[in-house]
């Protein structure tokens, strides 16, 4: 199979739609640096067409279609729908830093960038509705 250069149209009109719509719903905003943006959603958009499946395109995968079955890497990847915390920078608060807030002691996120407030705590993370 011959690999594509660029995604096809479709493709990104998906990806931007759920983009949107995950800002919205997590109270999030994109990378404010557009090749950030960019390079990210052209990333899921090409793993669209090539996996039919929104696979995060930050990270190295031995085997792409096996990281698809396993599920924790397709967007938004598991630290995203537990911690808002997004790998990528896609996802972010308006200065263009990853949530860290939410994570666990330890997360490579956290001692990466210190704590980063979440400026919608109560929207976008799974279980949050239960309590701690």
């Amino acid at each position: 199979m011959k690999a594509l250069s660029q995604p096809t149209e479709k493709s990104v009109m998906l990806i931007n739609n759920y983009v949107k719509k995950n800002c919205k719903r997590t109270g999030l905003n994109l990378h404010p640096m557009a090749d950030v943006s960019d390079a990210v959603t052209t990333g899921l958009a090409m793993h669209m067409d090539q996996l039919k499946r929104p696979l995060c395109p930050c990270r190295f995968y031995p085997d792409k279609q096996e990281a698809v079955q396993e599920r924790d890497w397709l967007c938004p990847c598991g630290d995203m729908k537990n911690y808002k915390y997004c790998h990528c920078m896609l996802f972010v608060n308006a200065e263009g830093m990853p949530i860290t807030e939410h994570l666990p002691e330890g997360h490579e996120g956290r001692e990466t960038y210190g704590e980063i407030a979440d400026p919608a705590p109560e929207r976008g993370r799974r279980g949050q509705h239960l309590p701690k």
